[in-house]
């Protein structure tokens, strides 16, 4: 359930998952008005639903519908992942953060242990995976956004659970470079980049846009002209998928191939 859903690549990701686990499902995109989430969920549990992922803009308010919560979604603030029970109990959970690790380590071979780590923008896609790269125990993590006050703020929340601070973009002219740096800004989207030094590379730097795209996305093409490698967030959308899946039938799919496949569509 989103709005707009029309882009969505979860129902190929998740037939494709089906298929490979021997499981039957109907899984498709539902648009849903705004200030309609509550009874489009209500609708869909009465009508026999077992399971729903939320994406933007309705992942706060599931956060608030849902009558219990996984630890991790209690720290992102946000629910991705809807568990529909017999009892009419909603179980909330969210698998963004854990999509995310397990892309950057299993199919980037990217290492967050001891590492530091920039990480733009302070919004609720960033909240939704601080806890599990700090459950990593990268070296330090930075936050940096438009807003510097938002970034202080997040940092602040997460501090108990590791080393993070933040502040704004005019911050990264003076600071160290780093080994990974992740863009968790929409200005993707937009075909915009976050003003970023040079000075933030080294050569063995790298570059993870949490927003996915048919062609590379400007922050990965800055990324390309100097010569640093990077990826898109596709990997993390198969990911997060394979977590939501697991939770719902208790079998976690081989996602590599279905990120190949999804690539090549």
């Amino acid at each position: 359930m989103g709005n707009p859903i029309s882009h969505s690549r979860s129902p190929q990701i998740h037939q494709l998952f089906a298929q490979q686990c021997g499981e039957r499902i109907d899984y498709s995109a539902i648009l849903v008005d705004l200030g309609g989430f509550a009874q489009a969920v209500g609708n869909f549990h009465a009508s026999g639903g077992r399971g729903l992922n939320v994406t933007v803009p309705f992942k706060e308010e599931a956060f608030a519908l849902a009558d219990t919560l996984t630890p991790r979604a209690r720290l992102a603030g946000a629910v991705n992942t809807l568990l529909l029970h017999d009892n009419h109990a909603i179980e909330g959970d969210n698998s963004d953060g854990v999509g995310l690790v397990t892309d950057l380590q299993q199919n980037q071979q990217q290492t967050l242990a001891g590492k530091r780590i920039l990480i733009l923008g302070a919004g609720g896609a960033v909240r939704g995976v601080l806890g599990p790269i700090l459950e990593q125990q990268p070296l330090h993590i930075t936050l940096a956004n438009r807003t510097p006050s938002r970034a202080e703020a997040l940092a602040e929340q997460f501090q108990p659970h590791g080393s993070i601070n933040g502040g704004g973009y005019e911050a990264l002219n003076r600071v160290a470079p780093f080994e990974i740096i992740i863009n968790g800004t929409s200005a993707s989207l937009a075909g915009e980049l976050p003003p970023l030094p040079d000075s933030l590379l080294t050569g063995q730097s790298f570059c993870y846009d949490m927003m996915y795209s048919a062609e590379p996305t400007p922050f990965m093409r800055w990324a390309a002209e100097r010569g640093v490698q990077s990826s898109d967030g596709l990997g993390m959308l198969v990911e997060q998928a394979a977590e939501s899946f697991w939770r719902w039938r208790q079998k976690r799919p081989q996602t590599k191939a279905v990120i190949e496949q999804i690539h090549s569509m």
